[in-house]
């Protein structure tokens, strides 16, 4: 989770039949990813088994608020024994701390720019972080439900969550960036009402 983009484009058009809703994260149409460097190179990863919520209303980014669970256990970069390595007290200790948890504070929007505040706790660590927010909008798909779609990207340190690891190079450094770039898209909808 290291550099990522900045800039954030913001739809406030109210599109026609849509009101406040809470939409559920749709896992199937969404991902969760990271990037980080690693010696010269950078390392991309995911996580595959998250949910939350979405209260989202077009136009009024007052009432926006966003709450998400990670599993830490998710993690994939592609890397069993890279994988198996994150899982443990030298990174996310998922035995002790399974979940990453995310909880939006406020959207702040100036310039047609978005930023998501919220409160993320990783590694059994709560920290503010400010995100770009995009909004790909709100529709009804052909069956009739509710949905949206979100973007958001951002970049935190690791060590401010007490994730710490790292190794010195012979040739001067460290193999491991502390800086994490974060890339979340983000598909939502609302169950129809029974």
């Amino acid at each position: 989770m290291r550099h990522i983009l900045t800039l954030a484009v913001l739809l406030t058009v109210a599109v026609p039949g849509v009101r406040s809703e809470i939409y559920e994260i749709d896992s199937a149409h969404s991902s969760v990813g990271f990037r980080v460097k690693h010696l010269v190179g950078k390392v991309s990863g995911r996580f595959t088994k998250f949910a939350g919520t979405v209260s989202y209303e077009p136009g009024k980014p007052e009432t926006w608020q966003a709450e998400a669970k990670i599993d830490a256990n998710s993690i994939n970069t592609d890397n069993e024994k890279r994988d198996g390595h994150l899982k443990t007290p030298d990174f996310f200790d998922t035995a002790k701390c399974p979940d990453i948890t995310f909880k939006s504070t406020k959207v702040v929007v100036k310039d047609n720019a978005a930023k998501l505040h919220g409160d993320l706790t990783m590694h059994c660590v709560t920290k503010p972080i400010v995100l770009d927010l995009e909004i790909g909008g709100a529709a009804k798909d052909p069956w009739g439900n509710a949905r949206a779609g979100f973007s958001a990207t951002g970049t935190l340190n690791r060590k401010d969550f007490g994730i710490v690891w790292n190794k010195s190079l012979d040739s001067g450094g460290l193999m491991l960036g502390e800086e994490i770039g974060i890339s979340l898209d983000i598909e939502a909808g609302v169950k129809p009402k029974k």
